[in-house]
């Protein structure tokens, strides 16, 4: 059995209610094992000697109404091989457990704090793991982003003995997910590179931009002289037949939805109707312009 040699980090944000794991590992696919989250219920970090079943079988305890410790306890409990494992639930009131097993691979470890547990084995020591939750504590923000500062603290700190290989960051949110139909609202996973972490955090920023709408307050007003830009562009481009006049009428709009739909930035495209746009839609224009130029 190949041992999944990881840290990670399992949360619960006290203001959005959302819940989370983080793990980087010297494993292929670490996210296919280590992290499961489900809205208002909880989160499950599983590892080393990994228990995958660890995952669906400690969300439907907790969802059934066990504390994280109580669903911890259960799990162990049924497992022959205990000694081998670590997990770690964080449940929906953010009360967290921990288990380490007295046979993972040196350094393995964990520690506790306020709505969140973080964990590691085959580390460099125990100063992982105090990174991480340093990290963590002194973070603003998102979850997401601090579950990152956090995997980024751990890296800095010496990381896994093995080196890096996979990365994932998964969090739920009650109707968070593309379309709002499910709590899938991040799910990002880097199976196999040589610096996973910063491609997660790369993909996190993409995530951000494509999926996330903007707030109404940061539009700015299509102006003549930038819809005349806009309207260039779209030209250039082949959605655009019309003059360059800096009018924002019918045929400008549904040219730049167009162009929006095949860059996929429709969640970015609003205001349109109050002649207003999003500066990063603006700012996504004019660098695809000079990459064309």
């Amino acid at each position: 059995m190949s041992i999944v040699a990881t840290y990670s980090i399992v949360a619960r944000d006290p203001a959005s209610g959302d819940l989370g794991v983080a793990v980087q590992s010297k494993f292929f696919a670490v996210g296919a094992v280590v992290p499961w989250a489900r809205a208002g219920v909880g989160a499950v970090a599983t590892q080393a000697h990994a228990n995958v079943r660890f995952g669906p079988a400690g969300l439907e305890l907790m969802a059934g109404g066990l504390t994280a410790g109580e669903a911890l306890e259960r799990l162990l409990l049924e497992d022959p091989a205990v000694a081998q494992r670590q997990v770690a639930l964080v449940d929906r009131a953010g009360t967290v457990a921990v288990h380490t097993g007295s046979e993972c691979m040196h350094w393995a470890g964990h520690r506790v704090g306020i709505g969140y547990a973080v964990q590691g084995n085959i580390l460099v020591g125990e100063r992982v793991i105090t990174a991480m939750a340093e990290a963590f504590e002194g973070s603003a923000g998102e979850l997401a982003e601090r579950l990152l500062s956090a995997l980024q603290a751990a890296e800095v700190a010496g990381g896994d003995r093995r080196g890096r290989q996979s990365a994932a960051l998964y969090v739920a949110r009650a109707g968070g997910s593309y379309g709002g139909t499910h709590d899938r609202y991040i799910d990002l996973r880097v199976d196999d590179h040589g610096e996973p972490l910063d491609e997660v955090t790369r993909l996190l920023r993409l995530h951000r931009f494509y999926l996330t709408s903007p707030d109404p307050a940061t539009l700015i007003p299509l102006t003549p002289e930038l819809t005349s830009e806009i309207q260039a562009f779209l030209v250039e481009a082949g959605y655009y037949g019309g003059r360059t006049d800096g009018r924002f009428e019918e045929l400008t709009r549904t040219a730049l939805e167009t162009y929006g739909g095949v860059e996929n930035l429709e969640v970015r495209l609003i205001g349109l109707d109050q002649n207003k746009i999003d500066p990063r839609v603006v700012e996504f224009i004019r660098r695809k312009r000079a990459a064309n130029a």
